[in-house]
């Protein structure tokens, strides 16, 4: 824990700092609010003591018409520094909203937007849920810091300053009283926040954790029904949720025993005061005070001191609670902080490449050349630094992997010396059990990991040297778990080409086999789709993500199961259409039905990383060996 401290204090800081950064001006204006309504909450001690000066005098000699000449001007005066006082409070805590909900506006669009950079690796190793509790609890945090801990905090402060200003002037010895008071409500502070900063951060973990699970079952509610796992789950949600409940027990329970204790240690101090005055009034000590090195002597203590004082004591050590109270809400906004600026500081999503993916024509020498029109001819832009030279490349789908070594962990290798040939236009297949490496293979392709050994080439190009997002815009892509957003049919189906026409969409639809189901929904094309298309059947949700792929109309297709969840009379139509949409494209297909790899131009057997057969099905099936066991059902793929 005590390395946490420090980051959690760091996190804490860095808000500060984007704070002022993101509303300098606002935030000026606040504090010279704060220290306005903080001043005139403290100014009042001086007049009252004043006041009662005034009437002591004016009660012995009588003179009431004297009196009220002096008496009320001060009393005036009490009131204009309250309408001010009135007027800074409100005119902060209006800009202290405008700035706390613009802050929380402006990390949330950085923490979604810095998600989207961010690797598959970091989705791969966290859960959803605590992600998405990021986003809620941790966002939160910083609100009940920004507009509420910080303010108070600064405005108790400036208090406490003004306040101790105030009693040094009148009293220097009860000043000190006060002041061992407030060491020992420090000391109880200490203690007692520390304790509620370390299990707040551990809350804050817990949290997580739970809306994690919550979100889990939530996702596989039909897989917890079908298995009767119910009561399976309630206990472990119960053993999950018992920790966060011991973590917000412990730390609420220090922090609501902070206030009390803080509150009496106060009112103690008040009686110790009293006590301390009174003694002092008896006594008749010489009152060792700044206003008596102002006006040049030494008086004793007097009762018009000792009363304003007893209110200034309330007044400091109520101000001293609140900054008390305020740890709770330091420690909370510490620990969600170091999770969003663990998010933040995520590294990126390595991208290295230079080589862009542009519009090209020919031109009559036969050379491609760049233009901004739409051609239909696609080419890469490969600039030469040391030569000061452009080359370009057509876009063709001529992919290649040579002797590749892949791990997702280190030390656990995955696929081993793989090489793969796919010449444009060719239909290349892997088949293989689960956990072969055939999808692992693919999102090489894809680069959404970078390979240990070996050489992948796209076109003659090494993949590191292209851009991601131009190598990725190239590429088809069709999961077996499909990915639906919530908006209309045709919205999805245009997901990958914003700019696609209604015909298009139409065109993509028909050629996957999706027009007819959707020509009969309530509303077609406009049909709502919501919670990832809980309203299709999972074949119907597989055809929209074909006709998406289909949209974008890429030379590379990567088909990972993407029949699995169709059934074979939907199939015979889809396969159809895939025909087409395969025709002149390279193909990439992962399938378990090896009814469907039938026809393509190789065939790769994988086993446990490597590749042990390869060549076409007829040649698979004279060879005799694991493909045609699989194929003839001799021993199934699992």
């Amino acid at each position: 824990m005590q390395n946490k401290r420090p980051m959690g204090f760091s996190s804490l800081k860095g808000v500060i700092k984007s704070l002022f950064k993101a509303y300098p001006r606002l935030l000026f204006i606040v504090i010279v609010c704060l220290v306005i309504s903080s001043v005139t909450a403290a100014v009042p001690a001086v007049f009252q003591q004043q006041i009662l000066s005034d009437i002591g005098r004016f009660v012995s000699s009588g003179d009431w018409k004297s009196a009220s000449q002096v008496i009320i001007p001060k009393v005036l005066i009490l009131v204009v520094l309250y309408v001010i006082s009135l007027a800074a409070i409100t005119v902060y805590t209006q800009l202290m909203a405008i700035i706390t909900q613009g802050y929380l506006d402006k990390t949330r669009c950085a923490m979604f937007e810095k998600m989207q950079n961010m690797p598959i690796s970091y989705f791969d190793s966290h859960k959803h849920g605590d992600i998405m509790s990021r986003y809620t609890n941790d966002i939160d945090t910083l609100r009940q810091l920004i507009s509420q801990a910080l303010p108070t905090f600064l405005r108790a402060g400036v208090v406490i300053i003004s306040v101790l200003a105030i009693m040094l002037y009148y009293s220097v010895w009860m000043t000190v009283v006060v002041l061992l008071g407030v060491f020992m409500m420090m000391q109880i502070t200490k203690i007692v926040g520390g304790g509620s900063a370390k299990y707040f951060r551990r809350q804050q973990k817990s949290t997580g954790a739970s809306e994690a699970y919550i979100q889990e079952v939530m996702s596989g509610q039909k897989v917890v029904k079908v298995f009767n796992r119910e009561e399976a789950c309630a206990k472990e949600f119960k053993s999950i949720n018992e920790e966060l409940y011991q973590d917000s027990f412990k730390a609420h329970a220090f922090a609501n025993v902070l206030g009390p204790v803080i509150q009496n240690v106060g009112n103690i101090l008040y009686v110790v005061i009293a006590v301390v005055g009174g003694l002092l009034l008896v006594a008749k000590v010489p009152n060792l005070a700044i206003s008596n090195l102002v006006t040049g002597g030494i008086s004793v203590l007097t009762i018009d001191v000792v009363i304003p004082f007893l209110n200034m004591t309330k007044q400091f050590t109520g101000n001293v609670n609140q900054l008390s109270q305020q740890i709770n809400s330091i420690a909370m906004a510490g620990a969600g902080a170091e999770r969003i600026h663990e998010m933040i500081q995520t590294e990126n999503e390595v991208d290295d490449g230079y080589v862009t993916l542009v519009n090209a024509f020919f031109d009559e020498q036969g050379n491609l050349q760049e233009t901004k029109e739409k051609t239909g001819i696609w080419a890469w832009k490969h600039p030469h630094k040391s030569e000061g030279t452009v080359t370009y490349t057509q876009l063709k789908g001529d992919i290649t992997m040579s002797e590749v070594d892949f791990s997702y962990v280190e030390g656990k290798q995955v696929l081993k010396n793989i090489s793969v040939y796919a010449r444009p236009g060719q239909q290349v297949a892997f088949v293989g059990a689960t956990g072969a490496g055939k999808t692992t293979i693919t999102n090489l392709f894809n680069r959404f990991y970078d390979i240990e050994d070996g050489k992948i080439r796209y076109d003659g190009i090494n993949i590191n040297k292209i851009k991601k997002s131009d190598l990725r815009r190239s590429l088809g892509l069709v999961l077996q778990e499909t990915n639906l957003f919530t908006g209309s049919v045709a919205d999805n189906i245009r997901y990958g080409k914003l700019d696609a026409t209604e015909d298009e969409i139409r065109a993509a639809a028909a050629l996957a086999g999706a027009d007819d189901f959707i020509s009969r929904l309530p509303k077609g094309y406009d049909t709502l789709i919501t919670n990832n298309g809980e309203n299709l059947s999972q074949g119907q949700r597989q055809l929209i993500a074909i006709a998406r792929a289909a949209l974008c109309d890429p030379p590379v297709m990567i088909l990972d199961e993407a029949t699995s969840s169709i059934d074979t009379r939907t199939e015979q139509i889809v396969q159809r259409g895939m025909e087409k949409l395969m025709e002149g494209r390279t193909v990439f297909v992962i399938a378990h039905r090896l009814s469907t790899v039938k026809n393509s131009d190789v065939i790769m057997v994988l086993d446990h990383g490597e590749i042990i057969e390869r060549g076409t099905h007829e040649e698979l099936i004279l060879a005799k060996g694991t493909y045609y066991q699989l194929y003839t059902g001799a021993f199934e793929l699992e």
